[in-house]
């Protein structure tokens, strides 16, 4: 009987003769011979520096160069990385008003017809520039009451009236 040690682990176990003859009698087990036959290596996660195993491909695929353990941690470096003008949807910081105006936590009220439903408020600029997001220039107005003072300039200077 042919007693043949792992290439793995090390541990002595029975090989066929035959499959000695051909080259098969290497591993003690199929996790033994699942790592015998790989052919990547293993890097370190570039967030939390655990050593990790990757394939050619996926070695050889990668755009950055940075590998990762988890999801958690890709998403993490991803997030910390890809902010500000880096991130796909960025668009210049301009739009950024409507969400000034959450922070500052400026009751959602139109400023005409006092409407409270938040569904149908919009940001308004009252001097007309989109650049002066200065939240002194900012106002809640439902989109009726957005639309009619762009339009119409006696609305306009009745807004101007009550602010």
């Amino acid at each position: 009987m042919p007693i043949i040690e792992c290439k793995i682990c090390s541990k002595e176990f029975y090989g066929k003769p035959y499959h000695i003859k051909i080259g098969y009698a290497k591993y003690c087990s199929k996790k033994c011979m699942r790592i015998g036959s790989r052919t990547g290596k293993f890097v370190k996660c570039h967030s939390c520096g655990k050593e990790v195993y990757k394939t050619k491909k996926a070695l050889r695929v990668s755009k950055s160069k940075t590998y990762f353990c988890t999801k958690s941690c890709q998403t993490k470096w991803r997030n910390s990385v890809f902010v500000g003008p880096l991130h796909a949807n960025w668009k210049d910081g301009k739009h950024s008003y409507r969400s000034i105006m959450f922070r500052c936590k400026v009751p959602k009220i139109c400023r005409l017809c006092k409407t409270k439903d938040a569904r149908v408020l919009a940001v308004h600029h009252m001097d007309h520039n989109k650049k002066n997001s200065s939240i002194s220039n900012l106002s809640w107005l439902c989109h009726n009451c957005h639309f009619l003072l762009h339009h119409y300039k006696d609305i306009e200077k009745k807004f101007l009236e009550i602010n």
